[in-house]
């Protein structure tokens, strides 16, 4: 009888980029180890320089998942074809398997 361990059902892909829209003052408080920082008031301006391939795989988060949730209509609006609302901080730790660092 084979013995086989347990596979994760999801794993986020390798090409993946992390940004979090938060404030540079929550930024500081502690943030996804593997994240990338671009304030939603500023996202406009920078998004396309940041995340040149509108194809590339893109979790966004913030504190409770309105603000990545407002990045994310906007990057859909602007062409890009595979964005996800990660939620809050907490949330997308545990959805994208990330250590939160300060």
């Amino acid at each position: 009888m084979a013995c086989f361990a347990a596979q994760p059902s999801w794993s986020i892909e390798e090409t993946a980029m992390i940004i979090d829209v938060r404030t540079p003052a929550e930024w500081a408080e502690g943030r996804l180890q593997s994240a990338h920082h671009l304030e939603l008031n500023v996202f406009a301006q920078g998004i396309e320089a940041m995340a040149p391939d509108k194809d590339q795989p893109i979790y966004l988060y913030c504190r409770s998942g309105n603000r990545s949730g407002q990045a994310r209509d906007y990057m859909v609006k602007i062409g890009y074809s595979n964005v996800v609302n990660a939620g809050g901080l907490e949330e997308a730790a545990k959805l994208l398997d990330e250590p939160i660092v300060k």
